[in-house]
This record gives structure tokens, C-alpha cells and sequence, in this order.
């Protein structure tokens, strides 16, 4: 079969044919249907982000990943052969958590293996190209504004660098009732995209006046959450600066830039927090498909290209050098 393949020893990253994998006990094999491509994709191909569990060797690239289960492995009950399913990112292995196309082989292929719990059915309404990407893309900024920050409506969110995660932080606080939700991204069509995704304000980060506009917006309350999927330093500094009274900063995006708050006393002194928070759990794909499924969340403007999965050096180029302002490519074998 083909599959997009990255020698983790060399660096090199190419589509190639491989063997077909099978079901094992536990197992179920599903022939792919899409598979979205990420910056973290992108970033794991540069060398910018190391696999936590596989140390030599190549694995199958790709985290997002929807298709229909075709081998059912023994001792598994609960799914069967023709189900249209998607895949969790990720999965809980001994103490830590190892990631699907990261520390094992996941969906840019023509098939690919899953443990029967990280396997979930999704409805026949939702498009192959759309369920695909909600572990990651979606479930990770719904699961920072759900559970790691409990946003509540009414209050002031900011989200720093409108990406494919970004711009589905907007959407789902929108969903959630904050108010106003500010983004900020320097580059023009990333402000314009999140204006269309429910943004009721978008900054660019080096304006002049840049806190002042955040004032003038929260009623000069600051920001209840601000969220930093851009993983970089400068716009860490930059939030914690317009935070209001118990506000709360949450970091999503991988850094390894020291955190710097600018003022630790007035940071005591308003009582605000800085929370990690990494990946999503199963609740929350579960969440995302009924609110899907209820029609409160709409992911069709997500979807800003196919490509066959032959193409997939050409796909990350794409994404890596911001070619077409893609919100997420979509490879199909």
C-alpha cells in the first residue's frame, strides 16, 4: 500500500509502498477515507518536534484520521466491519501518552491499525473530510476552553495565532458564549479568517495601540482567558499583559522559549493563573460529534483542499509555507 513515511534517523519524509497492516488481537484495521494534515505534522517532519516513544526507524505520518473499518481483530465486540469510524490522536501507554503518526504508524496510508478504544463510529451525515480532523484540530481548543480554562459566558476570551487550531478556538468560544472574543494574528487573511469563523474583533499584535483596543473592547476589564496557540514567547508576554482580575492564560501551543510574566506583582496581585494543557480525552470527541450531529457546529469552511495521498510532500509544503492560507488539508488515498 502507500504511505506517507518519515525516516525519524535521517529526516527524510516521502510517500512510498509498504506491506498492507493487519488486525491484531485488541485491533481493528480501517481502510482510510481522509486524513488531515497539521502543523505539528509539519514540525515532527522538521525535526522541530522529537517522538516521545520511537527513537530510530520510520513510521507512517498523520494524526487526523476518519475511514471505514474493514478487519475486525479477535476479542473485539463492540465494532464491526463497515462502520465509518475516526481515530483518536493518541493513546494513553503506560504513563504517558504516545501519539498516533508520532510514536506509531498512523493515517497517511491507505490503511491503517487501531486499538478498539481509540476507535470512534461517527455518523453517516458527517463527511469523511470534516470527522477527520475534530481529534486535534477541534477536540484540542475544545478541550482548553471546556475543561482546562471552564470558559464561561460573558467574559472576554483572546486567542493568539488563528491556525488550524486557532481559528476552531474562535468558533467553539463563539459556541460557548464568550464575549467579546478578540483574535490576534499578524498576518491580514488570518485576521480576516477569524472575523468569518465569530471573532468580534480582530488585532493585529504590533499595533501601537494594540492594549488599548483590548480595554476598549472588554470595557476596560481585560481579558477573563487568553489562549496562546502560537507557542512563542512574545505573544505569552504580550497576553499575560492584558489579562483582567483572575485571568487566565492557557498555553497550547509547543514552546520551549522560557515563560516570562512581565510583572510578577501585578500578576499576584490580580490573582491570575497560567495553565498547560496538551492534546483532548474521548468525552471530548464525543461532545464535538453531538454538537455536530445537533447542528451547532459547522466544519465545512474548515476544509480548504483534498489532495490524493500521493501528493502529500507537496500538502506539508503547502501548510509549512502558508501557500493558499489552508485552514486544513486533507489527504485521501
Amino acid at each position: 500500500m502507500l504511505a506517507g513515511r518519515l525516516n525519524i534517523t535521517t529526516g527524510v519524509f516521502g510517500v512510498e509502498e509498504i506491506p498492507e497492516p493487519h488486525a491484531g488481537p485488541g485491533q481493528v484495521r480501517i481502510a482510510v477515507r481522509a486524513a488531515g494534515v497539521c502543523l505539528s505534522d509539519v514540525h515532527v517532519i522538521q525535526g522541530m518536534l522529537k517522538p516521545a516513544a520511537l527513537r530510530e526507524g520510520s513510521v507512517t505520518m498523520g494524526h487526523e484520521t476518519a475511514g471505514v473499518i474493514d478487519e475486525v481483530g479477535p476479542g473485539v465486540e463492540h465494532l464491526r466491519a463497515g462502520q465509518r469510524v475516526l481515530l483518536l490522536a493518541g493513546e494513553l501507554m503506560g504513563d504517558r501518552i504516545v501519539t498516533r503518526g508520532v510514536d506509531y504508524d498512523g493515517g497517511w496510508a491507505q490503511y491503517a491499525v487501531a486499538t478498539a478504544g481509540t476507535v470512534v463510529p461517527i455518523p453517516d451525515s458527517l463527511p469523511f473530510e470534516q470527522a477527520c480532523f475534530v481529534p486535534d484540530a477541534v477536540s484540542t481548543p475544545w478541550a482548553a476552553i471546556s475543561s482546562t480554562a471552564g470558559v464561561q459566558p460573558a467574559r472576554a476570551a483572546g486567542v493568539w495565532g488563528i491556525g488550524g487550531l486557532g481559528v476552531h478556538a474562535v468558533q467553539l468560544l463563539r459556541l460557548v458564549g464568550a464575549a467579546p472574543v478578540i483574535a490576534v494574528d499578524p498576518l491580514p487573511a488570518a485576521r480576516s479568517r477569524a472575523l468569518a469563523f465569530g471573532a468580534d474583533l480582530a488585532l493585529d499584535p504590533r499595533a501601537e495601540d494594540f492594549n488599548a483596543r483590548v480595554q476598549e473592547a472588554t470595557g476596560g476589564l481585560g481579558l477573563a482567558y487568553a489562549f496562546d496557540f502560537a507557542g512563542a514567547g512574545v505573544v505569552r508576554e504580550q497576553a499575560v499583559r492584558v489579562l483582567g482580575v483572575g485571568g487566565l492564560l492557557v498555553l497550547i501551543g509547543l514552546s520551549d522559549e522560557p515563560l516570562t510574566i512581565p510583572s510578577a506583582t501585578i500578576f499576584t496581585y490580580f490573582q491570575q493563573q497560567v495553565r498547560g494543557h496538551y492534546g483532548s480525552r474521548p468525552e471530548h470527541i464525543h461532545e464535538l460529534l453531538a454538537l455536530i450531529a445537533a447542528g451547532r457546529l459547522d466544519l465545512s469552511r474548515s476544509v480548504s483542499d483534498v489532495l490524493p495521498l500521493s501528493e502529500a510532500v507537496e500538502a506539508v509544503h503547502r501548510l509549512d509555507t502558508k501557500k493558499g492560507d489552508p485552514v486544513r488539508l486533507v489527504l485521501t488515498p
